[in-house]
């Protein structure tokens, strides 16, 4: 990947990651303009900044729009997980353009280069920062983690609200998505001499994948990766090696895709069920020597049959989807695919 890549060549066909809908805050920026001179606005922006950590993130899982954290700050933690911190960024980054509160915009240039201070030289991102000892600590792409910020720093290059970012930054974003892109390049597995996709985490300092809770093991991800193959086919113009990476990651999809079943997510009765008219799914995890659908329980022993983990497991996380079927879409309209 080139270093000198133009941030204005990331000019993104749709927005969002595969798996999080839009948190309470990033809801926000589909208000109009005027509802941000609101006073309902201003109590939201209230809130919204007493979450935000010492350190400049907000915590996963939270409404931090409509209550005042009112708990104990040093234990107030921000990740980048979940669709957290970015969120927040985005709507305090368009309150400030349509008000011009400077106690937004402060609040914005803490968690923005928390962003940028929280990149690894090899161009990922953890989960958290300042780092966790746990897998937290991996580069991140579970939950469309890594996608979810190189979109904002890109947006940052051709939306209205982030037009007050000074030229310091704008050069550090630059360099930031740069490394980021090379990254996923990087992260990009390679099994018996062809490169397939992405694990939903990778070591941060090797880059291989690597595990994260006791069920999520070293696979490789249908989910995460069809994030970030959607991210790749973004790009306005995109160099050949990332040309090449997208090829052959839509061609894993091709070749891994499961046909003639639909997925039920449940406890009790079979999840797979046979379907002639159901449309193509992914596992969420395929075994990397074998590329087998793998399952696991909270015992992190893997097994090859979904009916095999236990109930708990089995009803309990989303084993299979149909990522795969809005990238292989996308790519039949890809500019670049003849390249």
């Amino acid at each position: 990947m080139t270093q000198g890549i133009s941030v204005f060549m990331l000019v993104i066909l749709a927005t969002g990651t595969w798996a999080n809908a839009d948190t309470p805050a990033e809801k926000l920026i589909r208000k109009p303009d005027r509802w941000f001179r609101s006073s309902e606005a201003e109590k939201a922006m209230k809130c919204i900044i007493s979450w935000q950590s010492d350190f400049g993130a907000w915590p996963k899982n939270r409404d931090t729009t409509r209550e005042e954290f009112s708990g104990d700050r040093s234990k107030l933690r921000g990740t980048f997980d979940n669709g957290a911190t970015i969120g927040e960024l985005r709507a305090l980054a368009r309150a400030f353009r349509v008000t011009g509160d400077l106690d937004y915009k402060k609040a914005f240039l803490k968690g923005y280069d928390h962003i940028l201070d929280a990149q690894y030289p090899n161009g990922g991102w953890p989960q958290y920062f300042p780092l966790s000892k746990q897998y937290h600590r991996h580069i991140t792409f579970n939950d469309g983690t890594m996608v979810g910020i190189l979109e904002i720093l890109r947006d940052t290059a051709v939306n209205a609200d982030f037009k007050f970012l000074d030229k310091s930054r704008r050069d550090a974003t630059h360099i930031a998505i740069a490394l980021g892109l090379d990254c996923i390049l990087k992260c990009q597995i390679v099994v018996d001499g062809n490169p397939t996709v992405w694990c939903a985490q990778h070591d941060e300092n090797t880059l291989a994948p690597a595990s994260a809770r006791s069920y999520e093991l070293e696979s490789l991800s249908g989910a995460e990766s069809a994030g970030i193959l959607k991210f790749l086919m973004s790009i306005d113009h995109p160099d050949p090696e990332t040309i090449l990476a997208v090829k052959h990651g839509i061609a894993w999809f091709e070749s891994n895709k499961i046909e003639g079943f639909r997925y039920r997510k449940g406890s009790d009765k079979p999840c797979l069920i046979k379907d002639s008219t159901a449309s193509s799914i992914w596992a969420r995890f395929y075994e990397i020597k074998t590329l087998r659908p793998m399952f696991c329980d909270r015992d992190g022993i893997p097994k090859f049959d979904i009916q095999e983990i236990g109930p708990e497991r089995r009803g309990g996380y989303s084993w299979y989807g149909n990522w795969g079927i809005e990238i292989i879409e996308g790519y039949s309209k890809w500019p670049h695919r003849e390249q």
